[in-house]
């Protein structure tokens, strides 16, 4: 199809002002990379945390409220978390430790919380991120808790239980496990390796296409792909980043078995690194307790919440592994410790637990 001259002409005027308007944009960015500048020295005067997870929730939610269209309210968000995370990378680079190789979910994760600015550090197992995050080699790290089809990421509400780390943050990520490998088609998959939780995710999908095709666990999805790009009769569970990032071609895209299939991941680090954010008016606090192996404790674990009007979002429960059929309850709780009537209510249930820990107090993640 021809385009006039009349078209051509008006095509070369709007890119003269979207040229403009990008120099514009360069110009006031830069300002606004050295006006950050100067907050990171006061910031490192003063001894306080670069990062606040609070503040970056404020200001999105100040553009967002702010923005007139056309550009959507998610988009915006993601520009600002990149504007800021660049700015944040001039004042000091976040070290942040994620499940590893490239290409996880659990990468992704933290590039949408922190942006790509971030320095990350890739760990074998969710271990080794809460010992990176602990030891202080990373500032924060990544970890997954829970998946809308499977339920808890038990190793990661294990590792909580002992660990000086805090959450101060979540990300909900959407998750599509796509089948990869190194041919186009399915004939001669022998093994499809993935993470545990991907494989049971996928396991509708599997049992229909590949029933007889060896499921073999992995430390992680991108792990499981970098496998698969040394042998032609393996293929793997994992992202479109993970394909990109091995060569691999995708045969089947999203497979998982729930459709709208959400993984959540927290955000931790030490107190000293960043103590729990201040209140938003969105957040959540999430605890770990036990209460005496008696008729009615977790009933009357229960009463203070109900008394003060807390409302109670996740309720986990997971053996002591004491060998007396003991449990530990994960909770989350909607509201922030410094709200009276939370605080009444942690109070009081305090009082009655035989083990009491706050896993931390944060804003409420924004879905991906």
């Amino acid at each position: 199809m021809s385009v006039s001259p009349q078209q051509s002409e008006e095509l070369a005027r709007l890119r003269v002002r979207i040229d403009a308007l990008d120099a514009q944009l360069l110009s006031l960015l830069n300002e606004r990379a050295r006006v950050a500048e100067e907050v990171g020295e006061l910031k490192r005067r003063e001894g306080t945390p670069f990062f606040r997870p609070d503040r970056v929730a404020q200001v999105i939610a100040k553009v967002q409220k702010e923005n007139p269209g056309p550009l959507l309210n998610q988009h915006v968000a993601a520009i600002w978390r990149e504007i800021m995370s660049a700015c944040l990378a001039l004042e000091v680079p976040q070290r942040v430790a994620v499940l590893g190789p490239q290409g996880t979910f659990c990468e992704q994760a933290a590039i949408e919380y922190f942006g790509s600015a971030a320095n990350l550090i890739y760990c074998n197992s969710f271990d080794e991120v809460f010992h990176a995050t602990a030891a202080g080699t990373a500032q924060f790290g990544v970890v997954g808790m829970e998946n809308s089809t499977e339920g808890v990421v038990a190793r990661s509400f294990d590792l909580f239980l002992h660990s000086p780390v805090h959450a101060v943050g979540e990300v909900s990520l959407q998750v599509r496990f796509n089948l990869m490998r190194q041919t186009d088609d399915l004939q001669g998959v022998e093994v499809v390796m993935g993470h545990p939780q991907a494989l049971m995710q996928c396991q509708g999908w599997l049992n229909e296409h590949l029933p007889k095709a060896e499921r073999r666990a992995v430390s992680s999805n991108a792990e499981g792909a970098r496998l698969a790009a040394t042998n032609p009769a393996w293929a793997a569970l994992a992202s479109e980043r993970a394909a990109a990032q091995f060569g691999l071609h995708i045969v089947a895209h999203a497979i998982q078995d729930e459709a709208h299939n959400r993984t959540r991941f927290a955000i931790i680090c030490l107190p000293q690194t960043l103590a729990m954010p201040e209140p938003t008016g969105h957040d959540c606090t999430s605890l770990v307790l036990s209460v005496p192996n008696k008729a009615g404790s977790v009933h009357d674990m229960l009463t203070p919440l109900k008394k003060h009007g807390v409302s109670m979002t996740r309720f986990e429960s997971r053996p002591a592994k004491s060998g007396k059929w003991e449990y530990y309850f994960y909770i989350d709780l909607q509201g922030h410790p410094s709200q009276p009537h939370v605080a009444a209510a942690l109070e009081e249930l305090k009082s009655i637990c035989a083990f009491y820990k706050v896993l931390g107090a944060y804003p409420l993640g924004h879905d991906v």
